[in-house]
């Protein structure tokens, strides 16, 4: 019997999906659980496993296609089953089969010899003889008719170098844009910065290993605590508070972004903080999030300062009403007490959204970042 593959139900919230690509030929072998396609939904991308062992020998929904959720994607036979691909012509299922052990076309060894002195592919020649065999007559046809082909042929076009290459836009970009647009065109957005010194998370970081972003989310979630209105959302209603504490991550794909969430993070310390931060970006780059690390978060942390950017306006993602971007620590030069000193330092941004707070109240929350990043004692923090 052959098995269904359908399209799941990937979140709650998700009515759709779109097939990114298949990662199992048609007609090809595919193991129980091992990935069979990629689908990517407005929430996250990710790769589904195959329900079961088989052929992939009816594939209905091509790559690029966004049907509903419980559409049927393609069927699987078994490995008892016939092996062969099937495709559909006119709404008719066609079974091209694959000859069984002993059944493959006999061709006389006349007929071997003339194909390996023209080079000729047996597969490709019809044959006229006897129960369709092949014919040395069908060969030397063949040649004749290829040789004719071949006189025929226009003379190639000449080679020109265009100045401009058109890329396809991908379901992830077509979803990064749309999302981006409507941030824009949906908050209030003001930006503003801050400069902090880091050196207190310096010395830990250098100690431990850790990069400097846990220390940042670890930051932000005490002046969350202390000024709960960032940790909102805007509805017609009025100002929805957040009682949880869900910090969204940037994440960096080769094609886009998603945005994981460390649920309860005011709840972790530095290292769990590092250690779940780390595991979510690296399943997020090889495509194996669940719908459900990708939604509710209460705020956002990009780091875009991993790839020495200093300063940054990030977009809001909706509906939270703030983002906090990290600029790339470096050593500079800064007055400390009437006296110039070496400091790792860092620019802080925060993108907020004007409808719910004012820039007093922005500038109160980043004086409370800064200086918890400044004046923490981290050792207690691991």
């Amino acid at each position: 019997m052959p098995t269904d593959v359908i399209m799941p139900q990937l979140g709650e919230s998700i009515a759709e999906g779109t097939i990114v690509k298949w990662l199992i030929p048609q007609g090809g072998h595919v193991e129980k659980d091992q990935p069979l396609l990629e689908v990517e939904t407005d929430k996250v991308s990710l790769e589904v496993p195959s329900p079961s062992t088989g052929y992939l020998n009816e594939v209905l929904v091509t790559e690029g296609q966004t049907v509903p959720v419980g559409t049927l994607l393609a069927r699987l036979e078994s490995d008892a089953a016939p092996r062969g691909v099937v495709t559909r012509v006119g709404g008719v299922v066609i079974r091209h089969m694959e000859p069984a052990p002993g059944e493959e076309d006999h061709y006389s060894p006349a007929v071997r010899q003339l194909a390996r002195e023209h080079d000729v592919d047996l597969a490709q020649v019809a044959g006229t003889g006897a129960g369709g065999r092949v014919t040395k007559k069908d060969v030397l046809d063949f040649v004749a008719k290829r040789s004719g082909m071949q006189t025929r042929a226009a003379p190639a076009a000449p080679v020109t170098v265009s100045a401009e290459e058109a890329l396809p836009l991908t379901p992830m970009r077509r979803t990064i844009a749309e999302r981006m647009v409507a941030s824009r065109r949906t908050s209030a957005h003001v930006t503003t910065f801050f400069e902090a010194d880091f050196s207190g998370p310096a010395k830990v970081r250098d100690a431990h290993g850790l990069t400097y972003l846990p220390f940042a989310i670890k930051a932000v979630t005490r002046a969350l605590r202390d000024l709960p209105i960032v940790n909102s959302s805007w509805t017609d209603q009025g100002i929805v508070i957040k009682k949880d504490i869900h910090i969204g991550i940037a994440v960096a794909l080769e094609d886009g972004l998603l945005v994981p969430v460390v649920r309860h993070a005011d709840r972790k310390g530095l290292q769990q903080l590092a250690k779940e931060v780390a595991d979510l970006a690296e399943r997020a780059r090889t495509k194996r999030l669940s719908p459900e690390e990708v939604q509710g978060g209460t705020f956002t942390v990009t780091n875009h300062g991993v790839m020495g950017s200093l300063f940054s306006t990030p977009i809001i993602s909706q509906p939270q009403i703030a983002i906090l971007g990290l600029g790339a620590v470096q050593k500079r030069a800064v007055v400390i007490h009437d006296a110039i000193g070496i400091r790792p330092m860092a620019y802080l941004s925060l993108s907020f959204d004007h409808r719910v707070i004012d820039g007093a109240t922005a500038d109160q929350f980043m004086s409370k970042v800064k200086g918890y990043l400044e004046q923490t004692n981290w050792e207690t923090d691991l």
